[in-house]
C-alpha cells in the first residue's frame, strides 16, 4: 500500500472529501499506511486538504 493507491482512489472521487479513515476503510488497509501517504502527498501538493474544524482531522480530495 502506497502514496499511489491512496492518490488514484482520490483521482477516481474528485468531487467528494475524504478523511484518512474514510480512505483506508475504502481501500480495506490501515489508517496508519493512509496517514504516512496522505502525509507525503501533502508535502508535494498535489492533493488540497482542509481541517474539518474537528481535532486533528483533515480531508482530503485531488
Amino acid at each position: 500500500m502506497g502514496q499511489q493507491e491512496v492518490y488514484d482512489f482520490l483521482c477516481k472521487h474528485k468531487t467528494k472529501w475524504y478523511t484518512s479513515r474514510e480512505i483506508s476503510e475504502k481501500l480495506g488497509v490501515s489508517i496508519g499506511s493512509v496517514t504516512m501517504s496522505l502525509k507525503k502527498l501533502r508535502k508535494t501538493n498535489i492533493i488540497k486538504y482542509k481541517n474539518t474544524g474537528k481535532r486533528n482531522t483533515y480531508e482530503y480530495r485531488v
